[in-house]
């Protein structure tokens, strides 16, 4: 069976000139033929799930601010996961990607409220963070993202269906497993 690739674009789009996890890197990503695209989502001390790769921003941690108080190396505000749900929710493939744990309910609930048409899948490095969200809804697609061997060990063990191993990782051994147990590689 010959299907095409979901080709995403990492952050929207990266080494452009235009800043990364925001809503133009989103729309130029789609602009360039992506089937949509990956992001990263943090919470913030008031609650808002906004999008930003790095721990801290403007010298801030965002765990500890205010979503207010942040802005992006655009001078703007950041992205917030209900916008990039209205705006690309209806054309775009999602890979939303959970950087840390504490926002899976509030996650949840958005996804709810704004499905995405074209499809998504809520990923990230943290096994817990997997397993938190499967509580809360075991329909919800999900991904185990492996940066080392040793994380690539647990999948198996995981409520996901989506594997998504570094480009370095990829052997034809795993992707067989993969592939036999019914699930899928992203990378």
């Amino acid at each position: 069976m010959n299907r095409k690739p979901l080709l995403l674009g990492h952050r929207g789009c990266r080494s452009t000139g235009i800043t990364e996890n925001s809503l133009a890197a989103f729309a130029h990503a789609m602009s360039q033929g992506c089937d949509g695209f990956e992001f990263d989502v943090r919470h913030t001390r008031d609650g808002r799930n906004v999008i930003w790769h790095d721990p801290t921003c403007c010298g801030k941690e965002i765990a500890s601010t205010d979503s207010a108080e942040l802005l992006g190396s655009n001078g703007q505000s950041l992205v917030v996961l209900e916008d990039v749900l209205t705006h690309f929710g209806p054309g775009a493939f999602l890979d939303i990607e959970l950087k840390v744990s504490g926002s899976e309910e509030s996650i949840v609930a958005a996804l709810r409220a704004n499905p995405p048409r074209q499809g998504y899948i809520l990923s990230s490095f943290f096994p817990e963070i997997l397993l938190r969200l499967h509580r809360l809804d075991d329909r919800l697609p999900l991904g185990l993202i492996c940066d080392r061997r040793a994380a690539l060990e647990v999948w198996r063990d995981l409520p996901v269906q989506v594997i998504l191993p570094r480009y370095n990782l990829l052997q034809p051994q795993i992707v067989d497993e993969v592939h036999r147990s019914g699930r899928q590689i992203m990378t």
